[in-house]
């Protein structure tokens, strides 16, 4: 009996292959979309599940009441990690984990810079990044102890060989190599190529062992059983019995398989708007598409299912039951599933690493995994089952009687379940299509903001090497060439915030007042050199004003908070230093542009240990090529040992926008894959419309009917249903994208007309779809439709 079932399948398949091929594309690319979505999802869900103790391994968190409302962060002091291994019983190990930084790796000739971070000896008993080389309990454990991964190992040293070899680190000091790591996953937010041990930045004296410097993060490793309530109790006053300088401070754990997927704060507590409802999202997209491509199957199968009602009759008279007949056509769905999952999997194979490039992932698919084997069977099934429900019941409820006397009539009724599909899959299209416009407007009206400086022909340099000491040589010899007409020392690149604080002293402050201020400094001439807009005062010039090096600029917001009526000449301490205001400077954007700007401190060069970069204004007058290859050769003269690594700033500035480019990117892709699918079945609705009402096509056209009036009469009832999916899409889109848009502060309104576009597009699209079928029907010659009557 199975063989004669799929005996007969094949022959249906074979007997229509217009429709075959409809269906089985139309399914394919559905299953193909949602699969590399899925994929993403689940390599996105899976970050970090590969450590052993994950379930024991937290982050420490602050929380504190800082401008009315309670803010959570995880920059930590440097003395908490000793810290919390001598008072907290319940934690097995405690590690610091400094900032990311590039430093440059020599090796005989072979320079290269690397990733990596500061951490402490434990670390790598805390996470499970096993060692290729070396004993993960010691490998850290000397302050010129390094240790790499696989792939930079082979980078830095001949044949690969890393274990107890030397190099020399920025140029500076000796490291012995004492563990080779095997390779980061590529589903973990650990991304380094280095570790160093944080003894040795006690043995430079760079261990700021203060409250008040919170520059790393620490994370800690619960013993087994250990509360984790009494460990949050431990921790939770530990500043506060320390250093009570800022009452009411707060610290907590926060568990590993929250990091990614959620770490999203409101008023102190977890708002679930973390990276989670991205996921969400996307799922939501690859069921909806899948689900578009499975209505067309069934839309499809229902509409042609009069050239099997006889099939139907003649099974149930000699004894089919009805059990039979629906897994009869549950089993076709199946097989046309199945091929078109196997050509869903090549789809996938081919446009994967396409999709990693574009979004910047290292997804994979192993197809010969047995794990993954079983999934896409599943999904197959699944997508099989989900298809064929409805037209299997539907084709099974037919009345043999009516069949076989041929009196039956199909419905119809005002709604019926191929018209609701039908509004369903456009509804869907056309959120889709709302969605996709909104967020390009959304990234087309922050890249329109004023960013509050000129950016155009702006270059930046970290410090390294030789730099510092030899800057006023490089500066000199800069404006000398005709290379640059400004050289600016600066604490952090223009769009970059490397320093935040709050505890400044103005007179006339709120003693509860604890705005965090955005901290930048430079040597003076900055505002000058890159155009800053002044409100009032003027620039840091140290060479024409002595006393500019204790001088400060502020920025609007900055100016809201203190509330001088006239600031200049105004007072602030920080960092132990009395600044005096000689200028207020428009609002510019320095952190996100989706996001308003933050109140703002630049200070003049009295802390010059906080430098560490510079900015060059290259010579508009020369092109930028040769500004660049005369730059090069200076820091060549000057920093021989250090490649000459710069950034531009307009494209520093641009890469705040990739990820919700790559968002948008993402919706447009499967906003299109979802507009296809869905005319790929209007078109086959359509045509077997036109065919069915073939001989009533050619008498309307004997009784003198038009082209246009046979066209309208034929596309009508489709563009009626298109209509209607409006109705129902709009609300849905309009609560989506409103939700989407509060995670913006700096954000665009709801405009009535994007959504009446989306919906004329659809119909526009609907109508080419339909009519072009309708007019080729129209035109046939009746005398051909009417031949055999």
């Amino acid at each position: 009996m199975f063989h004669n079932y799929i005996k007969i399948a094949i022959r249906n398949l074979l007997r229509q292959k217009a429709f075959s091929f409809i269906n089985i594309l139309g399914l394919a690319i559905g299953m193909a979309s949602a699969m590399i979505i899925l994929l993403w999802v689940q390599h996105t869900v899976s970050y970090d599940d590969f450590h052993k103790n994950k379930d024991r391994i937290y982050e420490v968190w602050n929380r504190v009441n800082m401008e009315g409302e309670l803010r959570a962060w995880n920059y930590t002091p440097t003395v908490l990690s000793p810290t919390i291994n001598s008072e907290a019983p319940e934690v097995e190990h405690a590690t610091r984990f400094g900032w990311p930084y590039e430093r440059l790796f020599a090796v005989g000739e072979k320079r290269l810079f690397a990733k990596g971070h500061i951490v402490d000896s434990n670390f790598l008993q805390i996470f499970t990044f096993p060692l290729l080389e070396g004993d993960i309990k010691t490998a850290l454990n000397g302050p010129h102890s390094a240790v790499i991964t696989k792939s930079f190992a082979d980078k830095l040293f001949k044949n690969g060989q890393a274990l107890g070899q030397t190099f020399l680190l920025d140029d500076k000091d000796y490291f012995t190599v004492t563990g080779v790591l095997k390779d980061i996953p590529a589903n973990s937010q650990f991304d380094f190529e280095y570790l160093l041990p944080y003894s040795y930045e006690i043995s430079k004296g760079n261990d700021y062992s203060y409250w008040g410097n919170l520059s790393l993060r620490t994370y800690v490793l619960l013993k087994p059983n250990a509360s984790l309530a009494s460990a949050n109790n431990k921790l939770k006053d530990m500043r506060s019995r320390h250093d009570n300088s800022i009452p009411g401070w707060e610290m907590f754990l926060y568990p590993m398989n929250r990091w990614h997927l959620y770490s999203n704060f409101t008023n102190g507590v977890e708002n679930g708007n973390g990276l989670i409802s991205i996921v969400r999202m996307f799922t939501a997209v690859a069921l909806v598409i899948l689900l578009v491509a499975c209505i067309n199957f069934m839309n499809l199968s229902t509409a042609r299912s009069e050239r099997r009602f006889k099939e139907v009759g003649i099974r149930k008279v000699v004894g089919a039951k009805k059990s039979s007949l629906v897994g009869q056509f549950i089993g076709e769905s199946i097989l046309i599933s199945l091929i078109a999952g196997v050509l869903a999997i090549i789809i996938t194979i081919l446009l994967l690493p396409a999709f990693n490039q574009l979004f910047n992932e290292r997804i994979s698919f192993d197809i010969t995994n047995p794990v993954t084997i079983l999934r896409m069977l599943g999904f197959i099934l699944a997508t099989g089952l989900l298809a064929g429900s409805y037209p299997s019941f539907f084709l099974s409820s037919f009345k043999p009687v009516k069949v076989l006397k041929g009196t039956f009539e199909k419905p119809r009724t005002l709604v019926t379940p191929r018209k609701v599909l039908v509004i369903l899959q456009f509804a869907f299209a056309t959120i889709l299509i709302i969605g996709a416009t909104i967020i390009r407007q959304q990234i087309s009206f922050a890249f329109e903001r004023e960013v509050g400086y000129k950016n155009v022909d702006l270059v930046y340099h970290s410090f390294t090497g030789d730099i510092s000491k030899n800057f006023e040589l490089i500066r000199r010899e800069l404006l000398s060439s005709g290379a640059a007409t400004a050289v600016i020392k600066t604490n952090s690149p223009i769009t970059q915030v490397w320093s935040i604080g709050w505890g400044q002293e103005w007179q006339g402050k709120d003693p509860n007042d604890r705005t965090n201020f955005v901290r930048f400094s430079e040597d003076g001439g900055l505002a000058e050199a890159i155009g800053f807009q002044f409100i009032a005062g003027r620039d840091i010039d140290p060479k024409k004003f002595p006393t500019d090096s204790t001088a400060m600029i502020i920025n609007e917001s900055a100016l809201k908070v203190m509330k001088f009526k006239d600031p200049i000449g105004q007072i602030v301490k920080d960092y132990g230093v009395e600044w005096r205001i000689v200028g207020v400077i428009r609002d510019f954007i320095i952190d996100s542009p989706f996001q308003p700007a933050k109140p703002m401190l630049i200070s003049g060069p009295a802390n010059s240990a906080l430098f560490s970069a510079l900015h060059m204004k290259m010579n508009p007058g020369r092109s930028m090529l040769a500004n660049l290859e005369q730059a090069e050769k200076i820091f060549k003269k000057y920093n021989p040992n250090f490649p000459f690594t710069y950034k531009f700033v307009d494209e520093d500035y641009g890469h705040k926008f990739d990820q919700v480019k790559r968002f948008g990117t993402l919706v447009n892709i499967f906003t299109a894959f979802t507009i296809f699918i869905s005319c790929l079945g209007l078109f086959g609705l359509a045509a077997y419309m036109a065919e069915s009402r073939i001989k009533e096509i050619g008498v309307r056209k004997v009784l003198g009917s038009s082209v246009i009036g046979i066209t309208a009469l034929l596309s009508k009832d489709f563009l009626k249903l298109v209509i209607m999916s409006f109705v129902l899409a709009f609300p849905v889109a309009w609560w989506a994208m409103d939700r989407w848009l509060q995670g913006f502060s700096y954000r665009i309104t709801l405009q009535w007309w994007v959504f009446v576009v989306a919906g004329l597009i659809v119909v526009l699209i609907a109508f080419i779809t339909v009519s072009s079928l309708a007019i080729k029907a129209a035109i046939v010659d009746p005398a051909k439709s009417l031949r055999a009557e």
